[in-house]
C-alpha cells in the first residue's frame, strides 16, 4: 500500500481524498495557489507545496504536478475531478516517472473521452447509443446532412466535450447552421480539439448514470445508479440514488448495461457509465467519466462503500474488496450542490468573504464542504462552495430530511442555491419522483422565492441599523 498520496486538486475534492488517505493511514499531500493559501484542504493535507501565483493554470501543469510528487516523496497521485483528472497525459507522465496514477489507464482515458471512439466501442459491444454520426462531420453541410437523416431535433456536440460546454440543441437547420462556428469554437476553446459531431436530440429524458468499479485482476460489479435528471444548462444540481423513477427491470438492465460497457471499454478503478432514458423507456448510453464524480457522495450513502478508498486500493494492484452479490442498497439518499450562485439573478456567480458558515448535522446527514467562517471565496473557479447529502430508509423520509438539513445549513456573506432546493423539494413532480432533464426549465416560477429571515438575522439587521444611525 501507497505511504504517501499527492493530491492533484483542490477544494472540497481533495478534503474528501485527504480523509480518505488518513482514514488508511496514508499520508496527503496539498498543492495550492496564492489564492488557495489559506484553503481547507491546505490546512487539512499532511503537506501542502506551493504551484506559484496562477490561480488556475499550476493545477493544470503535468510536469509540476509530477515533479511535486516524485519530490515529495509520494508513490501515487489522485486526480479528483475536473482539472486534469481525464487527461491521459497526466497518466501517462505519472507512469513514465513512477507514480501511479489513481485512476484508469491512458489508453481508457484517451478512448472514453472522444465521444466518436466511445460509441463505436460500444456500439460494438452491443450497447445502444444514440442515433447520430459515427465520424466527426467536417463542416455545417455535412452536419445538416446528417440531422435531416435522423430527424431534427439534434444536438451539436464536441467529441471530446464535457461538463456541459461544447453543446447545442437546434431544432431547425437554422438552428444548426447558425450554432456551428461558436460549438466549433467553443470546443476548440475549451477542449483543444475542434471535432464535432451531430446526435439525436432525445426530447425530455431521464439522466441516469451508473457507479462502477473494477480492479486489474478483471473484478468488475456496478454500485448501482443515480438520477442526475435535475440539472440547468446540462450541469447537474441534485443527484439522488437510486432512481425513484425506475422500476427494478429497468434498474437490472441499466446496471447490466453498464458494466458490459466496462469490460467493452477493458476498464479498471472507479467509473461512470451514464445513459439517457428515453419517454419510451429506451435507454441509450451517452458516455463514460472516467474519474471520480461529484456526486459519488449518494452511491456510498445507499451502499456503505467508500469508493476513493477502493479507488486507492485498486491503484495500488489490490482485488476490489468485495463482489456484486456483497453489495446491497438501502433507503435513498440526495445530494444538493450549493453552490455560490444568486437563483433570483440568473444563477449570477457570488463571491466574496464567508461572514458565517454553519454545517447542517444530525441523523442521515453528511456534509462535504471547502468553507469555513472568515474564507474568502475565490472568483476563480467554479461556484462549488459545498454538498449536503442526506440520506432516509425512504423516498418520503428522504425529502422532509432534506428540508430540514437545507433549513439547517448557513453559509452568509455570499448567496447560495440552498432557497431554490427548497423551492424544489416542494415541487410536485419532484416530490412524485416523475421528472426529466426538462425539469428547471420548466419551473422558472421557482427562481422567484422570497428568503426567509431568522430572529437572528432581523436582530443583526436592527443592530446595523442602528450602528449606522449613531455613526451619522
Amino acid at each position: 500500500m501507497f505511504q504517501k498520496i499527492l493530491i492533484a486538486n483542490r477544494s472540497e475534492v481533495a478534503v474528501r481524498i485527504a480523509r480518505a488517505c488518513a482514514e488508511m493511514g496514508i499520508k496527503s499531500v496539498a498543492v495550492y495557489s496564492d489564492p488557495d493559501r489559506h484553503a481547507l484542504h491546505v490546512k487539512k493535507a499532511d503537506e501542502a507545496y506551493h504551484l506559484g501565483p496562477d490561480p488556475v493554470g499550476g493545477y493544470l501543469n503535468v510536469h509540476r504536478l509530477v515533479d511535486l510528487a516524485v519530490s515529495a516523496g509520494c508513490q501515487a497521485l489522485h486526480p479528483g475531478y475536473g482539472f486534469l483528472s481525464e487527461n491521459p497525459l497526466l497518466a501517462e507522465v505519472c507512469q513514465r516517472r513512477g507514480i501511479t496514477f489513481i485512476g484508469p489507464d491512458a489508453e481508457s482515458i484517451r478512448s472514453m473521452g472522444n465521444k466518436i471512439v466511445a460509441r463505436r466501442t460500444m456500439q460494438a459491444a452491443g450497447i445502444p447509443v444514440v442515433p447520430g454520426a459515427d465520424d466527426p462531420v467536417p463542416d455545417a453541410d455535412s452536419a445538416a446532412a446528417t440531422a435531416t437523416r435522423v430527424g431534427y431535433p439534434v444536438m451539436l456536440k464536441a467529441t471530446a466535450g464535457g461538463g456541459g460546454r461544447g453543446i447545442r440543441r437546434c431544432e431547425t437547420e437554422a438552428d444548426l447552421r447558425g450554432a456551428w462556428d461558436r460549438v466549433v469554437s467553443e470546443a476548440g476553446k475549451a477542449f483543444g480539439v475542434a471535432d464535432v459531431y451531430v446526435e439525436k436530440c432525445i426530447d425530455r429524458p431521464r439522466h441516469i448514470e451508473v457507479q462502477i468499479l473494477a480492479d486489474q485482476e478483471g473484478n468488475y460489479v456496478h454500485l448501482f445508479e443515480r438520477d442526475c435528471s435535475i440539472q440547468r444548462r446540462h450541469q447537474k444540481l441534485v443527484e439522488i440514488a437510486p432512481s425513484p423513477q425506475l422500476s427494478e427491470v429497468q434498474r437490472t438492465t441499466v446496471c447490466e448495461l453498464a458494466i458490459q460497457a466496462a469490460r467493452a471499454a477493458n476498464y479498471y478503478n472507479a467509473g461512470t457509465v451514464e445513459f439517457l432514458l428515453s419517454q419510451e423507456g429506451e435507454f441509450y448510453f451517452m458516455e463514460m467519466n472516467t474519474r471520480l464524480q461529484v456526486e459519488h457522495t449518494v452511491t456510498e450513502q445507499i451502499t456503505g462503500i467508500d469508493i476513493v478508498q477502493e479507488q486507492i486500493r485498486v491503484a495500488a494492484g489490490e482485488p476490489l474488496s468485495f463482489r456484486q452479490a456483497d453489495v446491497r442498497r438501502r433507503g435513498y439518499a440526495i445530494q444538493f450542490r450549493i453552490n455560490a450562485e444568486d437563483p433570483a439573478n440568473d444563477f449570477l456567480p457570488s463571491h466574496g468573504r464567508i461572514t458565517r458558515y454553519y454545517s447542517a448535522g444530525g441523523p442521515g446527514v453528511r456534509t462535504d464542504a471547502a468553507i469555513y467562517t472568515g474564507y474568502e471565496f475565490p472568483p476563480y473557479y467554479d461556484s462549488l462552495c459545498a454538498k449536503l447529502t442526506v440520506w432516509a430508509l425512504s423516498w418520503d423520509q428522504v425529502l422532509a430530511r432534506g428540508q430540514r438539513a437545507l433549513n439547517d445549513f448557513g453559509v452568509y456573506g455570499v448567496r447560495t442555491t440552498i432557497p431554490y432546493y427548497l423551492q424544489i423539494l416542494q415541487a410536485p413532480e419532484f416530490r412524485n419522483g416523475r421528472f426529466d432533464t426538462g425539469f428547471v426549465e420548466d419551473h422558472p416560477e421557482l427562481t422567484q422565492y422570497t428568503l426567509a429571515r431568522s430572529r437572528v438575522q432581523l436582530a443583526a439587521a436592527v443592530a446595523a441599523a442602528l450602528a449606522a444611525y449613531h455613526r451619522l
